[in-house]
C-alpha cells in the first residue's frame, strides 16, 4: 500500500521556496535595478554645478535654442498684432476763421454734444477740429446756424484807384499859394505867415493862413503830392468830409503850439502840418481796425510804427519845421480817434453833416483870411 504526502506539505515546501528566492532578491540586485541606479547617478553628477569655464551640454545648447525660438516667436507675434490693429484716423478740421466767429462755432458743437478740439495754425486763424465720423453733424449745425445768424458784411476798404476827391480838399492851398505868387494881394505873405511873436500877442489867425502859403513851387508840389496820397488812402477808409475839417482845426492848434514852444521871432509856412495831421490820423484807424485775435500785439502796433517812420523820413530836411510836423503828427493821432470804430467797420451813409463839413473846411479859411486881410 502507498502512502501518499498531505497536501499540507506541499504547501509548506512551497512557501519556503518563495522565501528563498526574497533573499536572494535582496542579496543580488536584478539588471534592471542596477540600471535605475546608474541612471540616478548620472543625474546627479549633470545636477552638480558646473565650471562657468566648462563647455554647455548638448542638452542646455538645445533649451537655449528651445528658449530663444520661443522669445522670437513671441515679439513676431506682438508685431503681428500691432500691424493688425487699426490706425486712428486724425480729426478733420471743418472750419477757420478769427477768435469771435470760432468761438461762436464752438459753443454751437457744445450745445449739440459733439465733440471737438480748437487750434491755432501757424498763419494766425483760429480752426475747429472733429473725429470723422463726426464731421457731416458738425458741419450742419455749423451751416444752421450761419444761416440762421448771418455774418454782416463789414466795410472793407475801397479798392486802391486813382480818385479826385483829395482835390477838393488841396485846392484851398493851390488857390492862396497862387494868389501870393501872381501878387493879386499886397503882403499876403506877410499877413498870413505864421510869426511865432504874433501869435503869441494875438494873432491866433496865421496859424490857420500859414498852412496856405508856401515858399516856392518846389514847397508846393511835394506838399500836394504827400497830401494827395494821404488823403486818397484816407478817404478807402472814411469819407473826407466827416474828418478833414477836425484835420484842420487840429493842424491850426499844432501851429500855436509851435508858436508857444518857441516863443521867439520863428518863422513858417505850409500845408505839411496838415499832412503829417492825415498821416497820423490814418494810422490810429488802422490801428483801431486790426483785428486783435488773429494778430499779435506786435502786429497790431505796425500801423502806428509805419506812420512814425514816414514822419520822419519825410519831416526832416533842410530848412524844415520839425517841431510843426511832429505837433501836426500828434493832433492827427488824436484825431483818428473822433470817429465811432462802428462807423469805421460798417461804413456809414453820406448825411447833410457830411456836406456842412465841407462848407466848414472851407469857412475856417475863409475866416482866417479875412482877419489877416
Amino acid at each position: 500500500m502507498i502512502r501518499r504526502k498531505p497536501v499540507t506539505d506541499k504547501l509548506d515546501e512551497e512557501s519556503r521556496a518563495v522565501d528563498l528566492s526574497a533573499v536572494d532578491s535582496r542579496a543580488v540586485p536584478s539588471a534592471s535595478q542596477e540600471a535605475a541606479q546608474s541612471t540616478i547617478k548620472q543625474s546627479a553628477v549633470d545636477s552638480r554645478p558646473v565650471d562657468s569655464h566648462a563647455v554647455p551640454s548638448a542638452s542646455q545648447e538645445a533649451a537655449q535654442s528651445t528658449i530663444k525660438q520661443s522669445a522670437d516667436f513671441s515679439q513676431s507675434a506682438q508685431s503681428d498684432q500691432q500691424q493688425s490693429e487699426p490706425e486712428t484716423p486724425p480729426d478733420i478740421r471743418i472750419s477757420e476763421g478769427s477768435f469771435k466767429q470760432i468761438r461762436d462755432e464752438s459753443l454751437v458743437l457744445l450745445s449739440q454734444g459733439i465733440t471737438h478740439r480748437i487750434d491755432r495754425s501757424e498763419e494766425g486763424p483760429f480752426q475747429i477740429f472733429v473725429e470723422p465720423d463726426k464731421r457731416r453733424a458738425a458741419q450742419f449745425q455749423i451751416r444752421l446756424y450761419h444761416r440762421e445768424n448771418p455774418p454782416r458784411d463789414e466795410n472793407p476798404p475801397l479798392p486802391l484807384k486813382f480818385t479826385f476827391q483829395p482835390l477838393w480838399v488841396l485846392a484851398v492851398p493851390i488857390i492862396c499859394t497862387l494868389l501870393d505868387f501872381s501878387g493879386t494881394f499886397n503882403q499876403m505873405n506877410s499877413a498870413g505867415i505864421a510869426d511865432a511873436s504874433k501869435i503869441m500877442r494875438g494873432e491866433w489867425w496865421r496859424t490857420i493862413t500859414a498852412m496856405t502859403l508856401h515858399g516856392d513851387e518846389r514847397h508846393l508840389a511835394g506838399n500836394l503830392v504827400s497830401g494827395f496820397l494821404a488823403l486818397s488812402l484816407l478817404h478807402y477808409r472814411i469819407p473826407l468830409a466827416k474828418l478833414v475839417p477836425f484835420l484842420a482845426v487840429a493842424s491850426a492848434v499844432a501851429n500855436f503850439f509851435v508858436a508857444l514852444t518857441v516863443q521867439t521871432n520863428f518863422r513858417s509856412l505850409g500845408y505839411s502840418s496838415f499832412v503829417f495831421a492825415v498821416i497820423g490820423c490814418l494810422a490810429v484807424i488802422e490801428f483801431r481796425l486790426m483785428p486783435r485775435e488773429t494778430h499779435g500785439m506786435l502786429r497790431r502796433f505796425a500801423p502806428l510804427c509805419g506812420a512814425a517812420s514816414l514822419a520822419v523820413f519825410l519831416g526832416l530836411g533842410e530848412n524844415a519845421d520839425i517841431l510843426g510836423h511832429l505837433y501836426g503828427f500828434i493832433a492827427g493821432l488824436l484825431c483818428g480817434f473822433i470817429p465811432k470804430k462802428k462807423t469805421l467797420r460798417w461804413g456809414a451813409p453820406t448825411g447833410i453833416a457830411d456836406i456842412s463839413g465841407v462848407f466848414a473846411y472851407y469857412i475856417l479859411f475863409a475866416i482866417g483870411w479875412t482877419l489877416a486881410l
